[in-house]
This record gives C-alpha cells, structure tokens and sequence, in this order.
C-alpha cells in the first residue's frame, strides 16, 4: 500500500491546508462575514442576505460546521448558527505563525 499524498507534509501542514480549503470559497468567506457582524443567525437570513439557494446555503453551512469553524443550536425548526469562537483563535493562530515566520529582512531573491 502506498504512502497518501498528505502523509509527505506535517501535521500542521495539513492542518493549514485543511483550514485554507474551507477558506477558499467566496460563499464560505461571505457567511463567515456575517456571522461576524451578526453574532448568530438561521440559514431563512443568510439565504436573503446572500442571495443563494437554502441547499446552497446549507452546504456551505455543512462545510464549516465540519471543520469546527461554526456552530449550531436547534431552536424549534431551525438551527441558529455563531462562530465557535475557540477555533476561530486557533486557525488565527496557527495562520499568524505561518505569516510571521517570514522575515523579509533576511531574505534576497
């Protein structure tokens, strides 16, 4: 059996990598944002504030849920949405290491 591609980089590679997926789509980005201003939502406001379809939505939702990023609570039949603020610090952090360990000071090209 052969070795996954994903094996050949460290974990916090992957982690990175991982983290920089679910950041790559504009929709994803757009949620995030609003989640932000707004504290907590349902999918009905992000569906009229995006423009988007509800499955749309809800993928995207699923996407982020997945990774940690966002969190839900069932209240009657819908499910409002926050940024669960732990991993939110913590791919803030780990992106802030990545970024801060280039110095441009002790690099030419």
């Amino acid at each position: 059996m052969g070795v996954t591609k994903s094996d050949l980089f460290s974990p916090i590679q992957n982690e990175l990598a991982t983290y920089a997926k679910v950041f790559a789509h504009p929709a994803r980005i757009a949620i995030l944002q609003y989640l932000l201003r707004a504290n907590t939502c349902c999918n009905t406001h992000l569906v009229e504030e995006l423009g988007l379809a509800q499955a749309t939505i809800s993928q995207h939702l699923k996407e982020l849920k997945n990774l940690g990023l966002i969190q839900g609570t069932v209240e009657g039949v819908s499910v409002n949405y926050c940024i669960n603020a732990e991993k939110w610090q913590l791919i803030k952090d780990r992106f802030t290491e990545f970024f801060d360990s280039y110095d441009p000071g002790s690099f030419s090209c």
